[in-house]
């Protein structure tokens, strides 16, 4: 799978429908604010710019948000998000804050309106089969830089990325023996070039342009994962979206694993054949 896939599950969508998602976060922030208040709960803190405009004002051109979706699933690709902002950005749309942290009907809210904020964004995917031939790791690093080029080909070179957590799984390791005996390396991805990488702690929760790139990752895998369910509905897909659900699990133990899992993975599986091939298929 490669990151045009991937893009294609953020929808396009009119002004009108923009004004309505606005609206409806807005409602929905206000009635949380009047319960937490009412309640004498503490009031959450949502993502804002300070990080990413520190980078710029010590010279960064282009400041790009990342974050992954899919690391721990057991089916379906692993998907990364990117928004890009620079010193024109203004503060972002209300309420945003790490997908996990935002409910179902307001992430798809949010997508049209953090397109519009953002200087620009993309989502990048690496499929089951790469993540089974380059590793998680690898696979992540692949899905990171096609997510990268993409926006390179609209804006040009992207020259620091903060990512997410504590390690930097987007730049090339060094080529040494114990980088080689590691596995397989990946193709260079065309139109990419490596940026400086900002590792931070909870970035997801407290930079908002990596919150925004959370929730352009994850709302575009959630719907692709929806979208597979109606190919292979035994797995649940639409719900667990490719995790180790009971029920993902239970149809893994009894009819085997389907193209879009990682068969390098410890999949619960008790039958000695593929679905594929108690189909009499062979490779779908």
């Amino acid at each position: 799978m490669n990151l045009d896939i991937a893009e294609n599950y953020l929808f396009q969508v009119t002004p009108s429908q923009e004004d309505e998602a606005r609206q409806l976060i807005v409602k929905k922030h206000e009635a949380a604010l009047a319960r937490k208040a009412k309640n004498g709960s503490k009031q959450r803190v949502f993502a804002d710019l300070t990080h990413e405009r520190s980078l710029l004002e010590r010279g960064a051109r282009l400041v790009a948000g990342m974050d992954e979706v899919g690391r721990g699933a057991l089916a379906g690709p692993v998907v990364v998000g990117v928004c890009v902002v620079d010193t024109a950005t203004v503060d972002p749309p209300l309420g945003l804050t790490d997908s996990k942290l935002i409910a179902t009907d307001l992430r798809d809210a949010y997508v049209p309106l953090i397109r519009g904020w953002a200087r620009d964004h993309a989502v990048g995917s690496a499929s089951a089969d790469e993540i089974d031939e380059l590793g998680i790791i690898g696979a992540l690093r692949v899905a990171g830089q096609r997510a990268l080029a993409s926006v390179e080909a609209r804006i040009g070179p992207v020259d620091t990325v903060l990512l997410d957590g504590s390690h930097d799984w987007l730049t090339e390791p060094e080529q040494d023996l114990f980088s080689l005996m590691e596995g397989p390396t990946h193709a260079p991805v065309t139109g990419y070039t490596q940026p400086r990488v900002v590792t931070r702690v909870k970035a997801d929760i407290a930079c908002a342009a990596v919150s925004g790139a959370s929730v352009l990752a994850k709302v575009a895998r959630d719907r692709l994962m929806t979208e597979l369910d109606r190919e292979f509905p035994q797995f649940g897909w639409a719900t667990n979206k490719g995790y180790g659900s009971s029920g993902h699990n239970l149809a893994l133990a009894t009819g085997g694993p389907v193209r879009y899992h990682r068969r390098s993975w410890n999949l619960p599986i008790l039958a000695a054949t593929t679905h594929e091939e108690k189909e009499g298929l062979g490779t779908l």
